[in-house]
C-alpha cells in the first residue's frame, strides 16, 4: 500500500512592513508673516490744522534724478505725481486732514508718494506735516503692560513678610486680612508698577518696615524731637525741627553708625514673635 503524500501547507504571502512617513526634523510648520509696515502710512499736522485742513495738490519741486524743477500732482487715476507724465484726461483731487490726520492706505500709492515728495513734509524741510511714528507709542505701551504684569506677580508670589514691608512703606493698613492687603497692593502695582517693583529690593523699605513695627509694638517711641526707647526714655535719635521722626531714623540705620540700632531693633522684634 502506496504511502499518501502529504501536501505542505502554502507559504504565507510575505507582508511589507509599514514606514512613517518622513517628517521634518522640526515639529512645527514655519509660519509665514506678511510684514505690514508699509500697508498704512499715517500723516499727520505738525501744530494746528484744525478739523480740516487742505494741502495744495499741484506744487512744484525739485526732482533730484533730472535736476529740474517739475509739477507734482494728486490724481488718483495715474500712476505717476509728475504732471509731465500724465495723461491730457487726468482729473486733480484734493488731498485732506482731518482731524490733523491722513491715512494712506497701500493701495494708494501715488497719493503716498506725492506726500512723501510734498516740500511740506518735514521730511523735505518743510513744518505742516509730517509721517507719524507710532513706533516709540507701541513700545513704551507694551513695555508698560509688561511691568504692570511683573507687578501683579509680586503681590501674588512674594512671601507675606515681604509683602508687609512693601505695604507698611505705603501706608496700607497691615491688620487687615491678607486678603484686603493683597488688593490695595494690586492698586499700587497697577498705578505706578516700576517704582512698585523697585521697592521689594529697596533696602529702606525694610528698614522703614522694622522701624515701623517697633514703634507699634512700643520698643521705640517718636516724639518731635527725637526716637527713644519706649522701655527706659533714653534717646536714641536728636530729630530735627520740622523733619519726621522715622525718615530721620530709616536714614541713620541705613549708615554705618547705624548698623547697630538697626540690629537691636530686629532683635526686640524677634523677641515678640
Amino acid at each position: 500500500m502506496s504511502q499518501a503524500k502529504t501536501k505542505s501547507a502554502p507559504a504565507a504571502p510575505k507582508t511589507t512592513k509599514a514606514t512613517a512617513p518622513k517628517t521634518s526634523s522640526s515639529r512645527f510648520t514655519p509660519i509665514k508673516k506678511k510684514s505690514v509696515r508699509d500697508s498704512l502710512v499715517i500723516f499727520e499736522i505738525i501744530k494746528g490744522g484744525g478739523i480740516v485742513c487742505k494741502l495744495k495738490s499741484e506744487i512744484p519741486v525739485y526732482d533730484r534724478q533730472t535736476g529740474k524743477v517739475r509739477q507734482i500732482r494728486y490724481c488718483p487715476g495715474e500712476s505717476s505725481i509728475f504732471k509731465d507724465e500724465q495723461s491730457d484726461a487726468s482729473v486733480r483731487s484734493h488731498v485732506v486732514f482731518r482731524d490733523g490726520l491722513l491715512s494712506v492706505p497701500e493701495e494708494k500709492a501715488n497719493l503716498r508718494d506725492f506726500l512723501y515728495a510734498h516740500p511740506s513734509n518735514a521730511a523735505n524741510g518743510g513744518g505742516l506735516f509730517r509721517v507719524l511714528d507710532n513706533t516709540k507709542h507701541y513700545e513704551a505701551e507694551v513695555d508698560n503692560e509688561f511691568l504692570v504684569h511683573d507687578a501683579v506677580a509680586l503681590v501674588r508670589n512674594k512671601e507675606l513678610d515681604e509683602i508687609l514691608s512693601v505695604a507698611l512703606a505705603l501706608n496700607i493698613n497691615i491688620q487687615q486680612t491678607t486678603l484686603e492687603i493683597r488688593r490695595e497692593l494690586l492698586k499700587e502695582a497697577k498705578s505706578n508698577p516700576e517704582n512698585f517693583i523697585r521697592m521689594f529690593d529697596d533696602p529702606r523699605v525694610k528698614v522703614r518696615s522694622a522701624i515701623i513695627q517697633a514703634k507699634d509694638f512700643q520698643i521705640i517711641s517718636m516724639k518731635n524731637d527725637g526716637a527713644y526707647w519706649f522701655d527706659s526714655g533714653n534717646l536714641i535719635l536728636s530729630v530735627p525741627p520740622g523733619q519726621d521722626p522715622i525718615d530721620i531714623l530709616v536714614r541713620y540705620c541705613l549708615t554705618e553708625k547705624g548698623t547697630t540700632l538697626y540690629e537691636e531693633i530686629l532683635a526686640r522684634l524677634e523677641k515678640l514673635s
